[in-house]
Formats: C-alpha cells, structure tokens, sequence
C-alpha cells in the first residue's frame, strides 16, 4: 500500500475487502460540484493589486485593515491576507488526521510554488507550510508572500 492509499484506510474496506485505487474511489464517491470547487484551492487564482499577490477574492477593507495591523510591512500583509488553514478546507466531519492534513499541506505547498512561478515568473515568494506537530489541527496553516 502506498503512503497516499495510507491516508485513505477506507480504500481497504471497498469490493468485500479487495480495496480499490484512488482514482476508482473518488470517481465512485466524488462529484463533479466539488471538483470544481477543489479546483480553487488546489489551483488557487491569484491576482496583483497595488504591488500585492493576493488570492482572488480579498477585499479591499480587509486588505487596508492588515496593513494597519501589520503596521505597513508589505509581505506581512501579504502573509496574512493570502494564509489558508488546512482544516478549513472541509470543515463539515471530524475524520480528518494530521497525516492528512500534513499531506494536504505539503501537496499545496508545492502547487502554490509552482503556480507563483508559473505566473509571475519576475518576482520571488516564499511559500510557507509549517509541519509543527501541533494539538489543534486548525493550526496547520499554508501562505505566501513576495521578498
């Protein structure tokens, strides 16, 4: 079994205990609503406004408010605006592990990378995923900013 399919004990439980794959299991118990919607967080579409690199959709109050309380310091603000907590990906059920939430995190450390690169191939981001064994899962958070 694969690290991946071990993060997934119920592909064990299908086809009397035969298991099935991955692909297999999400087209047996996915749906094409969440697809769409998972498209967003595992290719997030960013944006530039005013010199930030922002995930689509902030606001301009907001972003003001962050830059007061980041006291002006750009790749705070940046931090801040742009930081996603894992857990909160799929707040509905408590099954979640922190295996997974650490394999989600690293998964969308690397495509937050990729995709930053890939569109804005002049400037440089550091993209941050901390791997603390923390309590509180919800304190596993992904985020970017410009240096």
């Amino acid at each position: 079994m694969s690290n991946l399919e071990s993060l997934l004990p119920e592909l064990r439980d299908w086809n009397n205990g035969a298991g099935i794959d991955i692909e297999s299991w999400i087209a047996c118990i996915g749906n094409f609503q969440l697809a769409v919607g998972y498209s967003t967080v595992f290719w997030p579409r960013f944006v530039e406004f005013e010199g930030y690199v922002l995930r689509e959709g902030f606001s301009v109050e907001t972003l003001r408010g962050c830059e007061q309380c980041c006291s002006g310091v750009r790749g705070s603000v940046e931090a801040l605006l742009n930081h996603l907590h894992i857990a909160d990906i799929q707040t509905c059920g408590t099954d979640v592990t922190g295996e997974q939430i650490v394999y989600l995190g690293r998964t969308l450390r690397e495509i937050y990378t990729a995709k930053l690169r890939w569109q804005f191939p002049d400037r440089e981001f550091e993209v941050r995923f901390d791997e603390g064994n923390f309590e509180n899962l919800i304190d596993y958070q992904l985020t970017f900013f410009q240096v």
